[in-house]
């Protein structure tokens, strides 16, 4: 059993759905660049898996977005309620 290695990657099918909904969501549109990543935070105040965005509307501040949760497993709901807060 190896003790440190990556996490497999999330399916480009579950990226490309929350991709959707971020942009559904925010109001980005395909001019807005955007990273989705999956980590796994070991802080005890975490969530343990995120889902974590990073949005680059062009001519704003970057923006960064924390959903918990595994991103395969995210719903659309997941994602607007994410957006409830303050929009990144």
């Amino acid at each position: 059993m190896a003790l440190f290695g990556r996490a497999k990657k999330p399916d480009a099918a579950a990226r490309r759905r929350v991709e959707t909904w971020i942009r559904e969501a925010g109001g980005y549109g395909p001019d807005t660049a955007m990273t989705v990543s999956e980590i796994v935070c070991t802080d005890p105040s975490c969530p343990g898996t995120e889902t974590v965005v990073l949005l680059f509307p062009p001519g704003e501040k970057t923006g960064a977005l924390k959903i918990a949760g595994a991103l395969a497993a995210l719903s659309e709901a997941d994602v607007a309620a994410a957006f409830g807060r303050d929009r990144p």
